[in-house]
């Protein structure tokens, strides 16, 4: 638990220096605005920072789930998907991936790859906004969240690193209270 708390450190400070993370004042597709943004698209752009987010992914999932425990991986559009086809090959469990709508054309599919009946499916997303009740929702539909890192925890990582400052950490921290 040690190791994986120190890599959560190390991660913080990744996503931070690569600009995935940044502080200040950002506007949110809800209209909320929002003393932090994540941005998990750029971690591809990065080869060394993508391969430490995917290495801990398969890390976290083989520690919670058990490899034998998931079928399929999928990737939800567009953020999820690159990293679920890296840890899919890791895994070495077939990978699918949902479109954001049904093609008209073709097969007219949503889901692409093979999907079998009863298949225990892995979902993997960048994010997931715990504070408008992301976690909750996801729970209320029988599904279970993993994740690498809450913002919180980054947050307060960072400050430790001396990456940000007291005031921001304070701003955070209020921002995501548990509710």
């Amino acid at each position: 638990m040690a190791s994986f708390e120190k890599e959560k450190s190390e991660l913080s400070r990744v996503l931070h220096k690569i600009g995935a993370m940044k502080f200040g004042a950002f506007k949110l597709t809800s209209g909320r605005i929002s003393p932090y943004y994540i941005d998990l698209r750029v971690v591809p752009s990065f080869p060394d920072a993508f391969q430490r987010v995917c290495n801990l992914y398969v890390k976290l999932l083989e520690r919670d789930l058990g490899v034998e425990n998931v079928d399929r991986i999928a990737g939800i559009p567009t953020a999820g998907m690159p990293f679920a086809s890296v840890v899919a090959f890791h895994m070495k469990k077939p990978f699918v991936y949902i479109r954001s709508k049904v093609k008209t054309h073709g097969r007219e599919r949503r889901i692409e790859g093979v999907l079998m009946p009863g298949n225990r499916v892995l979902l993997v997303d960048d994010l997931i906004t715990t504070e408008e009740g992301g976690k909750e929702r996801l729970r209320k539909d029988g599904i279970k969240l993993h994740y690498l890192l809450t913002a919180r925890e980054a947050a307060t990582k960072l400050y430790e690193l001396g990456a940000i400052e007291e005031d921001q950490l304070k701003t955070i921290l209020k921002q995501t209270k548990k509710k």
